[in-house]
């Protein structure tokens, strides 16, 4: 988010508020990022902010993941999300993606346990495998090209290291024996990536997927794919939380939205906006809730909204009113 606080909170558009027959029959979880480097620069603004947050009936606070981005640009998930749930009581907290390939699995799974019992039941655990920066991956010690075939063993021992009985493994990676983390830990974990091979690992191994960067159509091709997976290997439990994380402008107007939005998408990827342009919507709550309705309707269960805003007030309050936009009639 932009760090201008000159604007009011936006206000909600009737257009799609009386349009009751344009709301979907199940509402989905909806959650954002709070602006970037606040915890970090303020733990009391933090904490404030995360009341706001609550009290506007906003479902989740998330968080992102990095190691050593581009020019060194960083802060562990599983830290902030430690941090975040110490200081709301309540708020649930929705980390992703984390770059699960560039960690031992076993201290990864210590940690879920660890943050489940600090805050029972409020972490979502979003992994994947990164990609944007193959430069943050090989100074971990991890040869970019195996980052899918490490993610498969990493994800399958921590699955297995979850229930809290021994955990022998023997693969190209990792070599375990009777490794045991207790207690143990019931966190849902949600697997991101846009190819069809992490669909599928979403589909063996994850509680659902998490895309970004995608049509409604991909969201419900990628949806049955990870169906068919799950039966394949003969799940009893086929994944069912889907998810869509995106990047928004919220604003009084697409002008002043997409004004709020590029540049700071420009800024963080350092590329240009039209690269990203036709997956991040941005306007007015109204807007953003139509962009996102056909998302609803290929299964998406929950949204981690990244919004771009005049100032944070405005934020919440879009975020708020798009979450009732999508509310059922």
């Amino acid at each position: 988010m932009t760090d201008d606080m000159s604007g009011n909170a936006a206000a909600l558009p009737a257009t799609m508020e009386a349009g009751a027959d344009s709301r979907p029959a199940v509402e989905p979880r909806i959650g954002l990022f709070p602006p970037l480097g606040l915890l970090p620069q303020d733990p009391d603004a933090t904490r404030a902010f995360l009341e706001q947050v609550s009290a506007a009936g906003i479902d989740h606070i998330c968080c992102a993941d990095h190691v050593s981005f581009f020019a060194g640009i960083g802060f562990d998930g599983l830290v902030q999300a430690t941090a975040l749930s110490m200081l709301h009581p309540t708020l649930p907290v929705h980390c992703g993606v984390y770059l699960l390939p560039l960690r031992h699995p076993v201290l990864v799974a210590r940690q879920l346990a660890d943050i489940d019992q600090l805050a029972p039941g409020r972490l979502v655990f979003g992994v994947g495998i990164g990609g944007e920066d193959r430069h943050e991956v090989s100074v971990c010690g991890v040869d970019p090209a195996t980052r899918g075939l490490r993610m498969n063993e990493c994800l399958t021992i921590v699955r297995q290291l979850q229930t809290g009985k021994p955990v022998t493994f023997h693969g190209d990676f990792f070599d375990l024996e009777d490794a045991v983390i207790a207690p143990p830990s019931a966190v849902p974990i949600l697997v991101g990536g846009r190819s069809d091979a992490a669909v599928r690992r979403a589909g063996r191994l994850g509680d659902g997927w998490l895309g970004i960067w995608n049509s409604p159509r991909r969201f419900a091709a990628a949806t049955a794919i990870a169906a068919q997976e799950a039966a394949r290997v003969g799940r009893a439990d086929p994944p069912a939380r889907h998810a869509m994380q995106i990047w928004c402008g919220l604003a009084d107007s697409k002008e002043a939205a997409r004004a709020c939005l590029a540049p700071a998408m420009q800024s963080f990827y350092q590329l240009p906006f039209e690269r990203f342009e036709r997956y991040c919507p941005y306007g007015t709550p109204d807007e953003v809730a139509e962009f996102l309705l056909p998302y609803v309707e290929a299964g998406c269960t929950e949204f981690n909204l990244i919004p771009q805003s005049p100032s944070h007030d405005h934020a919440i309050a879009g975020v708020a009113a798009v979450k009732r936009l999508l509310s059922p009639a």
